[in-house]
């Protein structure tokens, strides 16, 4: 059982530090996260648990509102992103997503890909890195 913790232990270290080492970082800032919620831990933890429910599910009405190009739906919920990302201090994404909403508002179609693209870069690998980041809140 022991060899289990210490196993379990260590593979957290090593999936946290390899965030550290990537090249873009941690998406989230946890330091921050933390003292939003009064370094309340099972808050955090819920929070982070409802995003990564819903998260894919804006992510994918995003992606289907760029496909077709239809400017109202990617305001709303780009917008909607964006205050999700920004409230557990996300905040390249939530750039990205603010991005996407602007061009959305000033009806810039032809930008979207691009921009959800960019968008697509900065959450990539967001939920797996929410995955760890609620395991290690629980510890």
């Amino acid at each position: 059982m022991r060899n289990k913790v210490v196993s379990e232990t260590t593979r957290k270290a090593e999936q946290m530090q390899e965030m550290k080492d990537s090249s873009k970082g941690p998406s989230l800032n946890l330091t921050e996260l933390l003292s939003r919620v009064d370094n309340d831990r099972e808050l955090l933890r819920d929070l982070l648990s409802i995003f990564k429910e819903d998260f894919p599910r804006h992510q994918q009405a995003l992606r289907e509102a760029v496909a077709t190009q239809d400017a109202k739906r990617v305001t709303v919920v780009s917008h909607t992103l964006k205050g999700m990302l920004s409230n557990l201090a996300i905040s390249r994404a939530a750039a990205a997503a603010g991005h996407l909403e602007q061009l959305a508002r000033d009806d810039a179609t032809a930008s979207f890909p691009e921009a959800f693209a960019a968008f697509e870069n900065e959450v990539q690998g967001l939920l797996p890195e929410m995955e760890t980041y609620i395991v290690e809140v629980e510890s």
